[in-house]
């Protein structure tokens, strides 16, 4: 009922670098791992409604537009492409992660207006999940317990940066491998969106 392909994509696009993982690569550096852990619900609470409203709403549209799914699904995959080339770009670039202390209210807010919500609803959940019930719970379920270690690796990858304790774990090398994983994802979910057309 689940494919791996779901799965490795819901995982190569939670380890993307974007404005949730930011904060939560912040809040390692500044909070530390102990108190960062109780951020990981506000993410999980905000990727949730996202995607369950971005669903929703384009199941309804869908009877009406049978072309909405598979062009949000190209603009997803070209979305994907666009996060590959620019991580690869600004890879070389230091990211400014010292921001003012995080909060909880603060990463709901960022993950509920994530981008990537759109993309998960679009073009990584099955269309069947948002017209059956058990296929919701299932795929939901399934996203949410990667939420976890997802965010957990991000925080940690904070403390670890503000430490410098491991040279090859630095922004260059996470920006491009996070680059180069995102494009072999990117063409088989474009190509899969042409077939649908």
């Amino acid at each position: 009922m689940i494919s791996w392909l779901f799965i490795s994509l819901v995982i190569t696009i939670l380890l993307t670098p974007g404005p949730t993982n930011t904060l939560l690569a912040s809040s390692g550096i500044e909070s530390g791992v102990k108190k960062s852990i109780k951020l990981i619900p506000a993410e999980a609470m905000g990727y949730f409604i996202a995607i369950s409203l971005w669903g929703i709403l384009i199941n309804s549209v869908a009877a009406s537009y049978p072309i909405l799914p598979p062009v949000l699904k190209l603009i997803s995959a070209s979305y994907i492409l666009y996060l590959a080339i620019k991580l690869w770009k600004t890879s070389t670039v230091n990211a400014n992660l010292a921001q003012p202390l995080i909060t909880a209210k603060a990463l709901f807010c960022a993950t509920l207006l994530n981008p990537k919500a759109l993309l998960f609803a679009s073009a990584v959940f099955p269309i069947s999940t948002w017209s059956n019930a058990s296929h919701y719970f299932a795929h939901m379920g399934i996203f949410l317990a990667l939420i976890t270690p997802i965010a957990l690796f991000w925080v940690l990858i904070g403390s670890i940066l503000v430490s410098n304790r491991i040279s090859w774990l630095n922004q260059k090398n996470l920006k491009r491998t996070a680059s180069c994983v995102l494009i072999s994802f990117s063409i088989p979910l474009s190509y899969s969106a042409i077939l649908s057309l």
